[in-house]
């Protein structure tokens, strides 16, 4: 791999079960003792048989917890390298979850170029609870440093970021957090635990929106939360069983499905993202390309060290309007024009209009999203049609 040597030994934990490519198929899963199916049954019930009251069989309540969960939390616990995980019903759930630790008072530092909808929750319905939110360049670790203060409670920490693909050196951030008895919590969302585990860096939690990567073809919607801690994951239950933010059993089933193959999907990903990138970033019509594996990137060299591949994601700008790159996106038929990403299929968006749109234009301009700036989730189609359906569209722009 050029520029990018993947040290394999790096993922082997024979107490895990080996390899992430053997723990993504077997870890937390056994075939069903009674039948012997090899995939975990979808168990839909919504109660259980109890033998006497109070005495039950390790399920009481398909909220409280269920075991076609129970068998994802496990695996995707064990992807991470982590003692505990939890899902959720979304990501938005999950990091919900984590803010629910909060009390009034407290302060969060995070990035500027946070995923619109975490921007929301936390600007429109956790700052009303007199919680106060610092967004600042989480890669300017002095910038970071200063906005902590005794009553900072969480950094909440994404990487790469969303849309920018800025990278931010989980050690250090963990580091800060931890001189004022903050927790870090990262949001591993673009690199799943395939090309990056943040526990391994000092992180207190790891967030997933199992929806994208995970999930890997764009048919559910779930979220997770995986910690080493116990404390941690007992507080992280409680709010799950107390708002009820959990997947349906089926929900769960289909991502156990999807992360199976996640490390060869997450493979073609990164092989397709990295050609496409040094594609665009040669193209005429393009201004800009963020990508991590780029050697122009500016944390290329951290991405190198933290993480196994560079992603899948990318974004970039063009040499151009406004509207020309609105037409971009609309003019794309390989690319589907949507938000979500980290499916099989390649996708296409405009953040100041669709994902980020929540977040004030005079902010978004602020943290480096400009209007024109378009973000790419590359799927795992013929790199040759994905090159030929942007020429296309670019011609139709410019």
């Amino acid at each position: 791999m050029d520029d990018h040597e993947h040290d394999e030994e790096a993922d082997a934990t024979p107490e895990e079960g080996g390899h992430i490519e053997t723990r993504a198929i077997h870890a937390g899963q056994e075939p069903d003792p009674e039948t012997g199916a090899l995939m975990t049954p979808i168990f839909a019930n919504s109660t259980y048989e109890q033998d006497a009251p109070g005495e039950h069989r390790g399920y009481e309540y398909s909220r409280t917890g269920n075991p076609t969960r129970t068998d994802l939390e496990e695996n995707l616990a064990a992807l991470e390298g982590a003692e505990f995980g939890r899902c959720f019903s979304s990501g938005m759930g999950a990091i919900n979850t984590v803010l629910n630790l909060l009390e009034s008072g407290d302060h969060v530092v995070t990035g500027d170029d946070v995923y619109g909808g975490t921007h929301r929750i936390f600007t429109q319905v956790y700052e009303k609870y007199d919680i106060e939110f610092d967004f600042v360049d989480t890669t300017d670790l002095d910038a970071v440093r200063e906005a902590t203060r005794p009553e900072t409670e969480l950094v909440w920490v994404e990487t790469p970021t969303n849309p920018l693909m800025r990278v931010n050196d989980i050690g250090a951030l963990a580091e800060i957090a931890h001189e004022d008895d903050a927790l870090c919590v990262v949001d591993n969302t673009f690199a799943t635990p395939a090309l990056q585990r943040p526990l391994e860096h000092g992180a207190d939690a790891v967030c997933h929106s199992l929806t994208k990567y995970l999930g890997g073809h764009s048919d559910v919607v779930g979220g997770a939360l995986v910690t080493d801690s116990e404390e941690l994951d007992e507080e992280f239950g409680f709010y799950q069983n107390s708002v009820g933010a959990t997947p349906s059993p089926f929900d769960c089933f289909l991502v156990l499905r999807g992360t199976k193959t996640l490390p060869v999907r997450m493979d073609r990903h990164c092989e397709n993202a990295r050609e496409l990138a040094r594609w665009l970033d040669d193209h005429d019509a393009v201004d800009t390309v963020h990508y991590p594996g780029l050697a122009s990137h500016p944390q290329h060299d951290l991405a190198a060290e933290q993480m196994d591949d560079f992603g899948g994601m990318l974004s970039f700008e063009l040499d151009g309007t406004l509207s020309q790159a609105s037409t971009v996106v609309e003019s794309t038929e390989v690319f589907a024009l949507a938000e979500s990403l980290g499916g099989v299929e390649s996708l296409i968006e405009q953040p100041a209009a669709m994902t980020h749109a929540a977040i004030p234009r005079e902010e978004r301009v602020a943290a480096g999203l400009a209007d024109g700036l378009i973000r790419v989730s590359v799927g795992i189609e013929h790199l040759d049609d994905l090159k030929a359906d942007l020429d296309a569209a670019f011609a139709a722009a410019l």
